[in-house]
């Protein structure tokens, strides 16, 4: 389990299937224009299908337990409010990963998504012993964008047509950390950014809608 205040990040469990599907339900529009799809089966290929939460859970299990995956719920004041997902670990002379995440819209703009992607990459680089992290977030997601340049991520550039995202494919902005740039730790980072921006807020000033859902899966 990782945790910083109220956001808790900790591994995803069968039981959690109810709030899950709650959280999905109230949110489907809110998720639907940055959620990740199955694109259409060519006349060769098979037929794939959309997992149940039961599969979903199991697959991500398994993935993990090979040491390619580690997958979190993000629980905030007790509620189950989002997903954030390590996929896609490679080892040897690479070891990196990416990032996807998604969380509720009841609690964005409340620090929920920058604190939880935090303390995850602190996680990664100083526990799990990777060296390079990224996220690719569709160039239209700009609260998604504004979660990752608030961290610091460096923009790498543009991979056309990455994802299947909402029933096409879909260019994305490549965003990545590797270690060496964070020897404070992430979560560091962001306590300093949000104490420094606090007066501020306090005066009145408009705060910025930053925790919107990434892409809730790869990205």
């Amino acid at each position: 389990m990782l945790a910083e205040g109220d956001v808790v990040l900790r591994p995803i469990r069968m039981r959690d299937q109810r709030a899950w599907r709650e959280v999905n339900r109230r949110n489907r529009d809110w998720l639907r224009p940055w959620e990740a799809t199955i694109p259409p089966p060519t006349p060769s290929g098979p037929i794939t299908h959309r997992p149940t939460y039961r599969q979903m859970v199991r697959h991500l299990r398994h993935e993990a337990n090979a040491g390619r995956m580690l997958p979190f719920v993000i629980e905030f004041e007790g509620q189950l409010v989002g997903q954030l997902t390590v996929a896609g670990i490679t080892w040897g002379s690479m070891c990196s990963g990416h990032i996807g995440y998604w969380v509720d819209e009841g609690v964005a703009g409340r620090g929920v998504m920058p604190t939880a992607v935090a303390l995850v990459m602190d996680h990664c680089f100083r526990t799990v012993g990777l060296h390079r992290i990224e996220v690719c977030i569709r160039p239209e997601n700009r609260p998604s964008r504004r979660v990752v340049e608030k961290l610091g991520f460096r923009e790498e550039g543009l991979r056309p047509r990455y994802l299947h995202i909402d029933g096409a494919w879909r260019d994305h902005l490549v965003f990545a950390l590797t270690a060496e740039e964070v020897p404070e730790g992430l979560m560091n980072r962001w306590r300093r950014m949000r104490a420094q921006s606090a007066p501020r807020n306090q005066r009145g000033a408009p705060r910025d809608p930053q925790n919107t859902p990434g892409n809730p899966g790869p990205a």
